[in-house]
């Protein structure tokens, strides 16, 4: 027994020392209302991460500082920092395009490839890694960025799916909404908040009546199987993203979860984002001067109701 307890107090210690690396990048809008979306939900994740506590490591890029030099360095960072016992998760926000070939992660200046990201993301040797492309034609960065001990989950189910998507702003969600904790555990893991943001997704389709430009997918195996859509426990698909745990809700974590007054916050919020995505899919019908002022006024409401959620 005298042999075994220093064995178990280090064995207990190398638990404790594991800590998590939470890399967000937002990249170009192109339009007003896309920089701030893109920013806004940049600056979520930031202060949702950094609500983990001291073992977690936050670094989001945005606006110009978004850029491929920037991520590149940070990758690296993180790369050398990290230990086989931590947690890496990457969250790319934005457009993407894909060629047939590669996709692409529009930045200031040179975009980064799915390529480029992969190469990066081997030298971190965090054992399990999670990479979110929440991003349009983000499903043809999946063969290349899937790997063993890594998640990918994609808000397109290819890289032909190529529309701006929504996914982004339920995945945000889904970590501030303690309905997403499927099982109850006061913790949200990469599972529960892909499928709860894959169901708010269709819901928005179906609530538009439009026809859906998005199917979120995911694959956690690295076995070259292909991206599904639900966990199996015959292939062992989502085991891995249902053992990663995103968030915990306690008394320090879960303020917006908890307070009725953010929730309906994030119910505002919600209803914002979707006119303002009804207004761009309406633009045609509209006259230019309706369009500019209701995006407009749509606009400022939304930034003011994210002020009161930041307060």
């Amino acid at each position: 027994m005298r042999r075994l307890l220093p064995l178990l107090l280090l064995a207990m210690s190398g638990i404790a020392r594991a800590e998590s690396y939470y890399v967000t990048v937002a990249g170009l809008g192109g339009e007003p209302d896309y920089e701030q979306r893109f920013t806004h939900q940049a600056a979520d994740l930031d202060r949702i991460f950094k609500a983990v506590g001291s073992t977690a490591h936050v670094f989001t890029l945005a606006g110009k500082d978004a850029t491929r030099a920037r991520l590149t360095s940070t990758l690296r960072g993180v790369a050398a920092a990290a230990k086989p016992e931590d947690d890496f998760v990457l969250t790319l926000i934005g457009h993407g395009t894909y060629d047939g070939v590669d996709y692409k992660l529009n930045l200031p200046g040179p975009d980064v490839t799915a390529t480029d990201l992969a190469q990066l993301c081997a030298k971190i040797v965090a054992k399990r890694q999670l990479i979110v492309n929440t991003t349009s034609s983000s499903g043809g960065s999946l063969g290349v960025l899937a790997k063993k001990g890594r998640a990918v989950i994609a808000a397109t189910k290819n890289g032909t799916e190529k529309n701006a998507t929504v996914f982004a702003r339920y995945w945000v969600e889904a970590l501030q909404d303690a309905r997403a904790d499927m099982d109850k555990n006061e913790s949200i893991s990469a599972l529960e908040a892909f499928q709860y943001a894959a169901t708010k997704t269709a819901e928005f389709y179906d609530s538009q009546k439009r026809l859906a430009t998005e199917h979120a997918v995911f694959t956690d195996t690295g076995n070259g199987g292909g991206a599904v859509r639900v966990a199996s426990r015959d292939t062992g698909e989502g085991r891995l993203m249902a053992n990663l745990v995103l968030v915990r809700f306690g008394t320090e974590r879960g303020a917006v979860a908890s307070s009725p007054a953010k929730r309906t916050l994030l119910a505002k919020k919600e209803q914002l984002e979707a006119r303002i995505d009804t207004l761009k899919y309406q633009r045609a019908a509209m006259s230019p001067q309706e369009y500019k002022q209701q995006m407009t006024e749509s606009l400022v409401a939304l930034a003011k109701a994210q002020e009161e959620l930041d307060k």
